[in-house]
């Protein structure tokens, strides 16, 4: 039998209950404003985090953590689209370590799903990614992943790249939140990279506008043509992260270039070689006058595969200094392989660097125009000062001391006014030779003794692997007769050659001296010798030609190795002048 009270208690139990699914409703509400608080606050922080690097290496990698931490995911990564749109050209991961990286292989080009979002730049979410028609599969020893997030990165309305999420923590699916805090946070990460890109250009700018000052200071400063040369490879490699920056000048009077300046990786390599213009990235830069640029200079059908000089290297781009019929040389730049390409932007900005380096070689070579001719005015006064002054007083002084030994009885005293006399003639002779060379234009216009030697050195530098050093001294341009200096040039050229060809040497020394006697051309090397069983017909017509002129060739080895080559013919007395 019921007590009166039990229907009592069981009303009073039902509100009771009500109350209690209220309360755990408001608390489920409290705490689903509470987690939509903190992801708004977390969303906050992320683009606050996102937009503070102005580095853009950085700000990417801080891209990828925010969308990791927003959307709880195991995995996440960023991936920027190449210059051709369909590419993959950088990825940015968080969740995989090194080693795991290090295993699964190189990174992903844009297959698959990765290739779903380059084609169809929209934000895609999916329950399981193998099941997706575009899936690609994975490789080897790649971490299982199922669930998938991903969405667009636009920077000034151009898909830069995309965020990629896996593996939502807890076994969870992503949701429509989810998405929509993503695409929140690639707004945020678009305007974050165009600011770090800006910056980044700016700071570019203003280094190559050093480099340029640079550059322009030291030519005008009268740096020598090879500094000014190296320092533009070196600040345009640097400036450009090329492993590998070279330059090459036309050789004179043929079609081919000459590797002056090489820096970085197998610089050795390519140091001192002479190209031709066909199957030459150079010398296709060279002779269109443009920007000449590879994907993968090691691997690229326009350059000869007989020098192997681009292992390890990969992009690369060579650009004209100068413009139009004034190109004086080739920029060539190269890139590790596997880095980004050269970028239209990076190509243009390189040549207007090397448009300006060959505006300021110009101005140099002006102002040494004009610093020769005031020399050559100065040569002209220093002549006529020595033939209106100091010969005639010589001549005066000569003839006086030649009436005042006709009177002079004692022997010894006689004989020593003779050769006084004699002295004051060759003194006259060689202040005539000098009077000859300085009003002489041979040297300026390249014709004479000294210029022919300093070019066919040059010349030899490329081949030689090296830039032989030449010594000069006497009056090689004035007092030598022209079948003379003609002997000189072959004899030379002919020994740089045996250099270059047979001694395997790292230096080379050439020292030409003259005076009323003899002209003397002696040769050094420090390579491996000359073969008693080697070929001798190029020393045997040094020798011929020596001889014909009644001089001689002498070869010996010095006790540190090498061979000394002197060439040596008498010059003959009744050319250098007239006596008094």
């Amino acid at each position: 039998m019921r007590s009166p009270e039990e229907p009592q208690e069981a009303r009073v139990r039902l509100p009771q209950l009500r109350l209690d699914e209220l309360l755990e409703e408001l608390q489920a509400r409290l705490d689903a404003a509470r987690g939509t608080r903190d992801r708004v606050h977390s969303l906050l922080e992320a683009v606050l985090s996102v937009g503070r690097d102005l580095n853009l290496e950085q700000a990417l990698h801080s891209i990828v953590e925010a969308a990791a931490v927003l959307v709880d995911a195991e995995y996440a990564a960023l991936g920027v689209i190449g210059p051709d749109g369909r590419r993959l050209s950088a990825f940015h991961t968080i969740g995989v370590t090194e080693q795991q990286i290090a295993r699964i292989g190189p990174f992903p080009e844009g297959h698959g799903i990765l290739g779903e979002l380059i084609r169809h730049p929209e934000p895609l979410r999916l329950t399981k990614i193998s099941e997706h028609p575009a899936s690609y599969g994975f490789p080897s020893n790649h971490p299982p992943m199922n669930t998938f997030l991903g969405v667009p990165i636009r920077v000034r309305d151009q898909v830069f790249g995309n965020l990629y999420l896996t593996e939502k923590r807890g076994g969870a699916q992503f949701d429509e939140e989810d998405e929509s805090v993503l695409s929140t946070l690639a707004v945020a990460a678009g305007v974050a990279i165009d600011n770090a890109r800006l910056y980044e250009q700016s700071r570019l700018r203003e280094r190559w506008l050093r480099a340029n000052a640079e550059i322009t200071h030291n030519l005008l400063s009268g740096s020598g043509r090879t500094e000014v040369l190296g320092l533009i490879a070196e600040r345009a490699g640097e400036i450009t992260g090329s492993a590998l920056s070279a330059v090459a000048l036309p050789m004179e009077d043929t079609d081919s270039l000459a590797v002056e300046i090489a820096v970085g990786l197998d610089s050795e390599a390519h140091r001192g070689l002479v190209l031709p213009v066909d199957m030459t990235l150079m010398g296709l830069a060279f002779s269109t006058g443009a920007p000449a640029v590879s994907a993968d200079v090691s691997h690229d059908d326009r350059i000869s595969p007989e020098l192997p000089r681009f292992q390890g290297l990969g992009p690369a781009v060579a650009v004209p200094i100068g413009t139009g019929e004034g190109v004086r040389g080739v920029l060539l730049l190269a890139r590790n392989s596997g880095r980004p390409e050269f970028s239209p932007t990076e190509t243009e900005t390189l040549q207007a660097f090397a448009a300006q380096a060959a505006i300021a070689m110009e101005l140099a070579e002006r102002r040494q125009d004009a610093e020769e001719v005031a020399v050559l005015k100065d040569r002209d006064r220093i002549a006529r000062d020595l033939h209106d002054l100091a010969i005639q007083r010589l001549f005066a002084t000569g003839m006086t001391l030649q009436s005042a030994g006709r009177f002079i009885e004692h022997p010894g005293a006689s004989e020593r006014v003779v050769r006084a006399v004699d002295d004051l003639d060759e003194t006259i002779k060689i202040i005539r030779s000098t009077i000859f060379g300085l009003r002489s234009r041979q040297g300026a216009d390249g014709t004479g003794l000294r210029a022919h030697v300093v070019q066919i050195a040059g010349e030899a530098a490329p081949v030689l692997g090296f830039a032989p050093s030449v010594r000069m001294e006497g009056l090689l341009d004035t007092d030598l007769p022209r079948e003379i200096s003609d002997h000189v040039v072959a004899v030379l050229s002919e020994a740089l050659t045996n250099i270059a060809r047979h001694a395997h040497a790292t230096r080379a020394d050439v020292a030409l001296t003259a005076d009323s006697h003899q002209v003397r051309l002696t040769v050094t090397d420090n390579g491996a010798g000359i073969p008693s069983d080697g070929r001798r017909s190029g020393l045997r017509n040094m020798a011929e030609r020596a001889e014909q002129l009644g001089g001689e060739l002498e070869l010996s080895r010095p006790a540190d190795g090498g061979t000394t080559l002197v060439w040596w013919v008498p010059v003959p007395t009744d050319l250098t002048g007239q006596r008094i």
